[in-house]
């Protein structure tokens, strides 16, 4: 299987059919703040039609979507009148009464057509109460891509609705050891099509999209050293970047070009942050303690890294300004705080503390305030990243035994495993949007 070979031919109309939004955008900034009622149809065959699985599909996606956001509320399909089964999809052709006497306040309709392998979506968002379209896309590319058509209506309707776009179509890169190895691995945000990209027959560890997606840097021990490698995620080329006698690991790309990373580097036999070239030349080094710095996690303007130290004796979150100024500690709670990871909006750094035997996630300010705990319950919960909107965090968790991948809304609620039962699953990293 070729991966993302047929995604080339996936081509997203430009033209959004109506730019029109509520007069205001929803203000949903947590599930259950606010739930949206809204009705999401059975999508109709147009002209040429095609198998009812397709709109099936579709639907069964976008809605998965939307109840994983944790700010809609759905109509019962039972409940559906005549309008459902209109294929007319302009505001004129709507009967907005009906769906209104249901309480809807947004509905989704839509039609289909597949044509051998080519497959035309047309997806609707209507405003229920002001009796109008709010957005519409029309999606054009092959059969097996209805799900990344979905996943990116989804994400429509969401900056629709909030202002803020979605997160669903992008992807997930982990590492499995299902084949013997930890190798590096990448799925859709619903844990399907799960592909190996690496063959390296080692250990691979710490995967990092580049800010466009385009590439991915991971460490591997293909030569018997922590070696730092890039790879572009299309055609699966790889390159070394640091292959340095010791550590080269955790490289993190900087925002919002890409152009640099930081990582860990025991260039004097001491574990200390740099920051090198994508071409693997030293930039500057960043730290110069007694102890062990790692897991470095840019700020969104690419200013601070937040990174992990024992200089204190126990590892403990930390904030250094790259441009100078002291390392700042921000974690006052615990022995053991590690693998932080800033929200894209700059206002939480996401970590996994250790006590009473156990993992768990918990987020605070970079000032070092406000700190929450989201986990709780049976097994280990750490690597947390967070998702380009900043609406959900990845991770992995053992709390079904074996090591999985698991995604939460931000606040710690809507837990749900996506990785496969095949192997352990570990270290995920949530892609920009495609």
């Amino acid at each position: 299987m070729k991966f993302y070979s047929h995604l080339i031919f996936l081509v997203f109309s430009a033209m959004v059919l109506s730019v029109t939004s509520w007069s205001a955008p929803i203000e949903v900034r947590a599930p259950g703040q606010q739930a949206i009622p809204v009705a999401v149809t059975s999508f109709l065959p147009m002209a040429g039609g095609g198998p009812a699985d397709v709109a099936r599909e579709f639907q069964e996606v976008v809605k998965d979507d939307l109840e994983f956001s944790g700010i809609f509320r759905f109509i019962d399909p039972e409940a559906f009148l005549s309008d459902a089964g209109r294929l007319g999809m302009e505001s004129s052709q709507v009967d907005f009464e009906q769906w209104r006497l249901l309480g809807t306040e947004a509905l989704v309709k839509g039609g289909y057509v597949l044509e051998g392998e080519n497959l035309v979506m047309e997806a609707r968002l209507y405003d229920v109460l002001r009796g109008r379209l709010l957005t519409g896309q029309r999606y054009s590319g092959r059969r097996q891509d209805v799900r990344a058509m979905a996943h990116a209506f989804a994400d429509q309707v969401l900056k629709a609705l909030t202002g803020n776009m979605g997160a669903f179509k992008a992807k997930i890169a982990y590492i499995n050891d299902q084949t013997g190895f930890k190798e590096l691995y990448m799925m859709d945000v619903d844990g399907n099509q799960p592909t190996r990209l690496t063959s390296h027959r080692s250990l691979v560890l710490n995967p990092d999209f580049s800010p466009q997606g385009k590439e991915i840097a991971f460490t591997s021990y293909r030569s018997g050293n922590p070696d730092l490698f890039r790879m572009e995620v299309y055609s699966r080329r790889e390159a070394s970047v640091s292959s340095r006698k010791g550590l080269n690991i955790a490289g993190r790309y900087r925002p919002p070009a890409g152009r640099e990373l930081a990582l860990t580097i025991t260039e004097d036999g001491n574990a200390d942050l740099f920051i090198i070239g994508t071409d693997g030349r030293v930039s500057r080094r960043l730290t110069s303690s007694w102890g062990i710095d790692v897991d470095p996690s840019w700020s969104p303007d690419g200013e601070r890294i937040a990174f992990v130290s024992d200089r204190l004796g126990n590892p403990q979150i930390f904030v250094i300004n790259v441009n100078g100024g002291k390392e700042r500690r921000i974690t006052r709670t615990g022995s053991y705080n590690v693998t932080p990871a800033w929200s894209p909006d700059g206002e939480r750094i996401a970590f996994s503390r250790l006590e009473g035997g156990r993992f768990d996630i918990h987020t605070i300010r970079p000032d070092g305030s406000d700190e929450r705990r989201l986990t709780f319950g049976a097994g280990n919960k750490e690597h947390p990243r967070w998702s380009p909107d900043g609406r959900f965090l990845v991770y992995s968790s053992t709390e079904k035994g074996k090591r999985g991948i698991y995604v939460m809304r931000a606040d710690g609620s809507g837990s749900r495993r996506i990785s496969s039962a095949a192997g352990n699953s570990f270290h995920p990293a949530w892609s920009p949007r495609w």
